[in-house]
C-alpha cells in the first residue's frame, strides 16, 4: 500500500494537502511544517505536522539533524514538506534532496495556497493551535 501511494508521486514528488493528510494520519509519512513559530501561531498547524523552523538556530546543518531525527536518521523515509504557499518547501525539498534523502514529497499548495491550488486551510483540512509556539 506505501509502494503504491508513494510510486505515484515519484515523477513530480508532490502531494495534494488531502493526500498529505492521509498518509500522515495513516503513518506512512512524516508531515513536516518548515514555517516559522509566528506563522504557526497565526493560522495553526495541519494535523499531526512536527513542526521544524526552516530558519534554525543551527543553520542547514541544524534543520538536516532535525528532520534526520524525526525519521530515526533514515535518508528514504518518506516524508512531506509544507509551508504558506509551497514556495519555501520546494527549496528546502531541493536542499533535502541534495543531502541524500530520496523521498522529500512538496505539499505545493501550502497552508494558504498558491497557484498549485487552495491549500489545506481552505480544504477545510484539520488544523491544531501551535503546542510549541
Amino acid at each position: 500500500m506505501l509502494l503504491t501511494l508513494l510510486s505515484s508521486f515519484a515523477s513530480a514528488q508532490e502531494m495534494t494537502p488531502n493526500e498529505a493528510f492521509e498518509a500522515a494520519r495513516s503513518g506512512k509519512i512524516t508531515l513536516i511544517d518548515i514555517r516559522t513559530p509566528p506563522e504557526w501561531q497565526q493560522t495553526g498547524v495541519a494535523q499531526g505536522a512536527t513542526l521544524i523552523n526552516m530558519i534554525h538556530p543551527q543553520g542547514a546543518a541544524g534543520f538536516l539533524k532535525e528532520v534526520l531525527a524525526k525519521t530515526g536518521g533514515n535518508m528514504n523515509a518518506p516524508i512531506a514538506l509544507i509551508c504558506r504557499t509551497g514556495n519555501r518547501t520546494s527549496q528546502v525539498q531541493r536542499f533535502l534532496k541534495m543531502q541524500g534523502l530520496t523521498q522529500v514529497y512538496n505539499v505545493p499548495e501550502g497552508m494558504a495556497g498558491s497557484m498549485a491550488g487552495p491549500g489545506w486551510m481552505a480544504r477545510k483540512l484539520p488544523v491544531e493551535a501551535c503546542k510549541i509556539c
